[in-house]
């Protein structure tokens, strides 16, 4: 979401009401990918308080206000994530949403089972990876800056993780055939 450049640097500069107009301008945003990420309400709302909280501690160091939503984006996945390492789950995903997004055909009768499993031997930034990059629609940049890594190795961690998911799902499938 754009926001005005001048409210962003009274934010800034400590002006408090600046500040809380730029959350109720994001506040929906806000909640529906802590929904997303956490699947609880309640851990959405303690999500997003948190954020507000470090978001506003931390407001003097945002060195370019045009980037304010990806700031304030940036803060709440990594209080999503510490409440998921706390409940120690994963991100959760929808599995139609994410084969739709895979480009999956129809006919080619993926079930979540199938899908769950090949994820799951992912390794953890690969699964992150295709989880933010399907799912949450986040470009490869934002990717990179969510999780700290470069945009190349993001780029390589979404194609290593496209190949391993479709051998997975390949393998899965043919295991499936022989039984049956």
């Amino acid at each position: 979401m754009k926001h005005d450049l001048n409210t962003v640097k009274r934010a800034i500069n400590g002006d408090t009401e600046a500040f809380e107009e730029l959350l109720f301008k994001e506040e929906k945003m806000l909640y529906y990918k802590a929904l997303s990420y956490v699947g609880k309400k309640e851990e959405a709302l303690d999500a997003i308080q948190e954020t507000a909280y470090n978001a506003f501690l931390a407001i003097g160091q945002l060195r370019n206000p045009e980037y304010f939503s990806t700031w304030l984006f940036r803060i709440l996945i990594r209080e999503c994530y510490r409440l998921l390492r706390e409940r120690d789950e994963m991100i959760p995903y929808e599995e139609s949403e994410l084969l739709k997004r895979l480009d999956c055909k129809q006919d080619e009768e993926i079930d979540s089972f199938h899908l769950s499993e090949a994820l799951s031997r992912l390794n953890s930034s690969y699964q992150t990876s295709i989880i933010l990059f399907y799912f949450h629609d986040l470009s490869i940049k934002d990717i990179s800056e969510v999780m700290e890594k470069p945009v190349g190795t993001v780029k390589t961690n979404l194609r290593r993780a496209r190949k391993k998911l479709k051998s997975e799902l390949e393998r899965s499938y043919q295991l499936n055939e022989k039984v049956t």
